[in-house]
């Protein structure tokens, strides 16, 4: 649970970023959430998390 909030933090000040520096728009930036509520519901999302969990542990190896 904490590397899901902690990776979901990190993803929404990227996003804050690149829409500061107006690297994207904010349709782009809808789009990419969007994208992601629909994976989370999806057959994918316990391989996602699992991912995500393999990579937290790999950097935080470091």
């Amino acid at each position: 649970m904490i590397v899901s909030v902690s990776a979901a933090l990190l993803l929404a000040v990227v996003v804050g970023v690149l829409l500061r520096q107006r690297v994207i728009g904010f349709g782009s930036a809808l789009a990419c959430s969007a994208l992601g509520f629909c994976l989370a519901s999806t057959g994918l999302a316990p391989a996602i998390t699992q991912a995500l969990a393999s990579l937290a542990s790999l950097v935080s190896l470091h």
